[in-house]
């Protein structure tokens, strides 16, 4: 079953996570991520480890340019891209809307939308050259209820999972399956980039609950990319047992 995993987003969190689930499973990388130092460390760790072939991508998902100029520059053989894990993304700020930093929705709308189009799209075209793949897109529980100040994040979030069943539809033909799964809390960068360093208030979110772990998701993914090929995983949420939805906890002193 090997073959190539693409992983954006790989620097940190579930990206990082699912990185290292697939090489210690035998799989070749192509690795993305903004930070050059993280992501030669991590290949380095992951090649010494595993003796995996891999390759790495260091652009902004939210150039354009550099999307397509790294998928297309991909030597041949690289291009046969099996999975293609659709990680890149961010929250900042939680504000209520009339007071929000519109930097920060810039940003997370550029990131969570545009550089998920973009690299979905070269990335899905390689695919269907070969009508053969499949795509895992990062959403949220986010992406399924609006919570108090989170607005333009759940937005982003929204767009994802519309997307996904847009995408899954449009490639059908080509035999291509698209998932796209929504965790809920999971203790990662996610909060700590969201309060902007704030690590205090960044723990204060996961505060009397044992939240997700990257290596939790990053086992979903795995489950989801191994399954048979006919077998489809459209859609899928995961929460911590104390969270039910994105709004309710069952948190217990610390």
């Amino acid at each position: 079953m090997p073959g190539i995993v693409f992983i954006t987003g790989a620097t940190s969190g579930f990206g990082e996570a699912t990185a290292w689930k697939f090489a210690e499973n035998g799989y070749d990388l192509i690795l993305n991520g903004r930070r050059k130092d993280r992501l030669d460390a991590l290949a380095t760790s992951l090649e010494s480890k595993y003796n995996v072939a891999l390759i790495t991508l260091p652009f902004d998902v939210r150039d354009e340019a550099a999307v397509n100029a790294a998928i297309n520059g991909l030597p041949e053989q690289w291009k046969a891209i099996d999975i293609f894990v659709n990680n890149a993304g961010l929250a900042l700020g939680r504000d209520h809307f009339h007071e929000a930093d519109m930097n920060d929705w810039t940003t997370m709308i550029d990131t969570n939308v545009k550089g998920f189009l973009y690299t979905s799209k070269a990335v899905s075209q390689l695919m269907v050259k070969r009508k053969k793949g499949h795509i895992i897109n990062m959403g949220s529980i986010a992406g399924k209820q609006v919570y108090e100040k989170g607005n333009v994040y759940c937005g982003s979030k929204f767009a994802v999972n519309a997307i996904s069943q847009g995408m899954r539809i449009d490639l059908l033909p080509y035999h291509i399956r698209v998932t796209c799964i929504n965790p809920g809390a999971a203790e990662t960068e996610f909060s700590l980039v969201r309060f902007k360093g704030d690590a205090a208030t960044a723990k204060s979110v996961y505060s009397g609950i044992q939240p997700l772990t990257g290596e939790d998701v990053a086992g979903v993914i795995y489950y989801c990319a191994t399954l048979p090929e006919h077998v489809c995983i459209n859609e899928l949420e995961i929460m911590p047992t104390r969270q039910a939805d994105a709004t309710h906890f069952n948190r217990q002193p610390d």
